[in-house]
């Protein structure tokens, strides 16, 4: 088993935060082996940045990817610029508020930006897109990525963000 990850939105999104908290629920937290790299433009912020996470059950002899099987969306350039690689059954969760121009049948839409909002902090909603991804992808245990969450955040956001990523969860499971 090789799971061949993307997440991929603009700097300041929290991207490689939710790259490297999917890496630590797999090799950390659960028995799986896991590599994450990441890439951004120069800007501080709003520039492309793309996460990439490889998970498998034996080891990683090279940790490029060389197909997209899964796909986590939170900028419309981000889109853009990274889908030329997915393969025809990549399962793609995305932002439809950040990506309205996604031209992939099936795509999963999260409102997760609207959904951090209305929990009164925009910051999330890179937790809450995780939590969402996870569980229309299948990729690590909900209890392994929740671990993950609470070893990678502050304590006084703990709440908040577990919250969140249990957001992303129900609204992949109520359909919505």
């Amino acid at each position: 088993m090789r799971k061949n990850i993307r997440l991929c939105g603009s700097g300041g999104q929290g991207i490689m935060t939710a790259g490297e908290i999917l890496g630590k629920a797999a090799s950390v937290f659960h028995d799986f082996k896991a590599v994450q790299t990441q890439s951004y433009g120069p800007e501080a912020r709003g520039g492309a940045a793309r996460s990439e996470v490889i998970i498998s059950d034996r080891e990683i002899g090279y940790c490029g990817l060389t197909e997209t099987q899964y796909m986590m969306v939170m900028s419309q350039s981000a889109f853009d610029k990274y889908n030329f690689d997915l393969t025809d059954d990549a399962v793609v969760v995305l932002d439809p508020d950040l990506v309205p121009y996604a031209e992939y049948e099936g795509a999963y839409k999260v409102p997760a930006t609207r959904i951090a909002e209305e929990m009164g902090n925009k910051i999330v909603a890179n937790i809450v897109m995780l939590g969402a991804f996870n569980a229309a992808a299948d990729l690590v245990p909900q209890e392994a990525l929740e671990e993950a969450v609470k070893d990678s955040v502050p304590s006084r956001f703990l709440d908040l963000n577990l919250n969140a990523l249990r957001e992303g969860v129900k609204c992949i499971r109520s359909g919505e």
